[in-house]
Formats: C-alpha cells, structure tokens, sequence
C-alpha cells in the first residue's frame, strides 16, 4: 500500500486543484491518503503508515510537511516520495521534483529510489536548511502572520528588513564575531530558487556552512539578486565551508528556522553534525 500525509493548508494553490489531486490518487485503491488536522501531526501519520506496512510514504505539502514525514522514515528502508505544493519546495527542487502536482504523483509512484543525507542540530533533524540569523527571523514573522505562500513570505521578508539586527556568535572559542545570517545548508536552496548554497551535495556526507558577515540594507539587494543567480559564493562577506560537524555558541530563545519552519534555539551551543545516507526518497 502506499500511503500518502497530506497538508492541505501548506502552500495557496487554488483549492480545485489540490481536490483534483486528492481524486487522482483515490482512483487507486492501493493508495491511502491520511489527511493532518492538526500542526506538527505529520509525524504522528507517518508512523501510522509504517505500522500499518506501507510501501511507501508519500508526502503532499512544503518542506515543513516533508520534514515532519522524513523525520519518521528516516533510518527505514521506506522510500519517501514528495508532491510538493508548499511555498518554496526546497528539498523538493533539489532532488529535481516536478513542481506540477500530478507529474510529481507520478515520479512518487514510479521514480528511482536513492539515499540522501541528513543533518542533526541539537535534538532536531532537517533535510533542507537551518539557520539563525536573518533566515531565522523572516520564518518567525512568516509563521506569525498564519499565511501561507510565496507574497505572504515576501511581506515577512520586508518586515524584517525594517526591524532586525545583526545578532553575535562564536565560532571559534573566544571569538565573538556579528553576522548578518549563519545558514547550515543540506541541500543547495532555501526554495524558489533561491541557492543559499549553490554546490550543495545531498549525498557528500558533509553539509555547507554558509556565513553573511554584517552587511549594509544597500548591500543586500546584490546578494538577493546572487542567490537566484547561483552565484552568492562570489560576493564579498560571504563565507561557505564544508563540515562534518560543529559548534556555534549562541543564545537560547532566539529565531531559528528548521526546513523552514520557525522554533526558537533551547540551547546556548548549538551543535550540527551529518547524518550520511538517513533517508530514502523517490526520484
């Protein structure tokens, strides 16, 4: 059986649509679809599925939906398939998911099975991206507002222009430095093409630090404009590394974003390390 965690409230596709979908996958009846009623219920619905002896686990939503339902599969042999219909399906564009809901139903269903890479911050997993900083902000305003989609991420990402602050990290012990924005990237976007990371490997068994030094509101249109370019790597004051692992100390109940999702850090050194080969998908 293939069972399939839907969201219907990730991402604004028009309604006709999403129901379009939901038929579609009705019309087989090996397909089982376990619809979230409440947030965070992902998770809970995965494991359901894999209780219940499926054969795979098909996510539909964003990248917060495709984190929760990894999150159960992760160390299984159950392949995650992905019908992205969030607001910026950075996982998904990566792996080179369709962004047409019924072609990618079809790629869930009859793609190629690989392993993928994970990465640990703290006692959470992410597939995709995490950050403190400025990416941090933004998916704190973004969750606040209770919209969803790409305008209403674009009016978060105004509104922390115009209110937030360079924060201070320490990388090296005693070393404390300001940043604009410390990304940890696993896969190469944060979504809609935007590559934080432009030479991410999801399957190199490191991920990419990427480090945005305190930069002027007037620098900062070239850099948005680099990352749709794919070229952020080439600006002045950005650093990107490879790791394995490492420590950063910080401070506890500031904005951290996890595949997108907005939490707030619980400890005051957040430790990311690589989890290799963590995940099946379909591609």
């Amino acid at each position: 059986m293939n069972y399939f965690i839907y969201n219907p409230i990730a991402g604004n596709s028009p309604s006709k649509k999403r129901a379009a979908l939901v038929h579609l996958i009705k019309l087989d009846p090996t397909n089982i679809i376990l619809e979230t009623e409440n947030r965070s219920e992902e998770t809970i619905l995965a494991l359901k599925a894999i209780e219940l002896g499926a054969k795979k686990v098909i996510a539909i939503g964003g990248d917060g939906t495709i984190n929760k339902v990894a999150l159960a599969l992760a160390g299984t042999k159950i392949p995650l398939g992905i019908i992205p219909i969030g607001s910026g399906n950075g996982l998904a564009r990566h792996l080179g998911i369709p962004m047409n809901p019924k072609i990618a139903l079809q790629k869930a269903l009859n793609g190629k099975i690989n392993q993928i890479d994970a990465c640990q911050i703290g006692d959470k997993m992410f597939f995709c991206t995490a950050g403190i900083g400025f990416d941090a902000a933004v998916a704190q305003i973004f969750n606040k507002r209770g919209k969803r989609g790409l305008f209403n991420y674009i009016v978060s990402l105004f509104i922390a222009l115009r209110t937030y602050e360079p924060i201070e990290i320490e990388i090296e012990p005693g070393k404390k430095e300001k940043i604009f924005l410390l990304t940890f990237a696993n896969a190469n976007q944060y979504g809609n093409n935007a590559f934080i990371s432009p030479f991410a490997d999801i399957q190199d068994g490191k991920f990419e630090i990427i480090k945005i030094k305190n930069n002027s509101l007037f620098s900062l249109l070239p850099l948005s404009l680099r990352l749709f370019l794919k070229t952020l790597h080439k600006s002045k004051g950005v650093e990107i590394i490879s790791a394995r692992d490492i420590s950063i100390k910080y401070k506890i109940n500031q904005p951290l974003q996890i595949d997108g999702e907005s939490l707030e850090t619980m400890e005051e050194v957040l430790n990311v390390s690589i989890r290799k080969d963590a995940l099946t998908v379909i591609v």
